[in-house]
């Protein structure tokens, strides 16, 4: 549907709980609670649904009112696909009535979806949408755009960054959004903890694939010897993409209930979205995730055997 329809739908409705993926990022938070505060702007109710928010990205609930509501309207952001709900999948499948995402393999049952693959971030989506609903952007919902924008573009050095993606940013600085306190946040500061699992971690590294591919692995063991929080992982799939000559960095964490989260990203040469799709994930074209079951050493071989053919 067009972002018009979607301006329309969210008048026309209320009581909304706004979905976020597992593992949240910046781009479904940002997403999430800019939604959210747009909604209650115009007099909805609105609750934004995730799992284990980061402390990193508390700062994002500022100006949320915390509302008591029957949910009528459910209300996806920056998913792709029912796998990526984590421990809501169950309770939501089936019944999201909008999709809003920037994923082109976008396998999410709605009545109602708008997917714009070329979009860098599901941010700048809302962003123009806000726009054409006349919502006051305020600098609490800036800085949760800007979040989002900035996150999903290695703040705005990936590939995916466009002239549309500067426009916003430079648009998102000028109603108030802090990017000084936010890059910082995002990109500069890590705690103890996470410099000491960064230590391990380049120990773990892995090349095949004539040293064109690098893994990394994270496991349950690593991170309770080290106090580390799913929290304090976010960024670390850009390590093994880092490496000269690397064309394809992995980075495989282990979950709580079993096998691995996987991050991949490449460069123009592979198509990472392509390849986690393999595995029943998707993406974009440098930066895909997925699921695989196994042990470490099960689920890295079947990583290692498909890895090949794009490559």
């Amino acid at each position: 549907m067009s972002l018009e329809k979607v301006a329309d739908f969210l008048k026309q409705n209320d009581n909304y709980e706004i979905l976020t993926h597992a593992y949240p990022d910046g781009d479904t938070l940002g997403s999430g609670y800019a939604l959210c505060l747009a909604l209650q702007q115009l007099g909805k109710n609105a609750r934004v649904i995730t799992t284990n928010l980061p402390k990193d990205f508390e700062f994002l609930l500022n100006g949320v009112k915390q509302q008591s509501f029957d949910a009528r309207t459910v209300v996806s952001v920056d998913i792709a696909s029912e796998q990526l709900l984590g421990c809501n999948r169950e309770r939501y499948s089936g019944r999201i009535d909008l999709c809003v995402d920037h994923h082109a393999i976008n396998r999410i049952e709605a009545p109602l979806k708008h997917v714009e693959a070329d979009a860098a971030a599901n941010c700048e989506i809302l962003y123009r949408l806000f726009r054409l609903m006349n919502i006051d952007i305020t600098k609490q919902i800036a800085d949760c755009l800007y979040t989002g924008v900035s996150t999903d573009t290695g703040c705005f050095r990936y590939t995916n960054t466009t002239a549309d993606t500067l426009r916003i940013a430079a648009d998102l600085l000028e109603l108030g959004a802090d990017n000084v306190f936010i890059n910082k946040v995002m990109f500069e500061t890590k705690t103890k903890k996470k410099i000491a699992l960064e230590r391990e971690i380049y120990d773990t590294i892995e090349y095949c694939c004539a040293d064109r591919c690098a893994i990394i692995s994270v496991t349950r063991e690593m991170k309770n010897k080290l106090g580390v929080g799913d929290d304090e992982l976010e960024g670390l799939a850009s390590i093994p993409r880092q490496i000269e000559g690397v064309m394809v960095g992995i980075t495989m964490r282990e979950r709580d209930e079993g096998g691995f989260k996987v991050s991949v990203r490449s460069d123009s040469h592979v198509n990472a979205a392509e390849f986690c799709a393999r595995f029943g994930g998707g993406g974009h074209a440098a930066a895909a995730g997925c699921t695989v079951k196994g042990s470490l050493e099960e689920a890295k071989a079947r990583l290692i055997a498909e890895i090949g053919d794009f490559i």
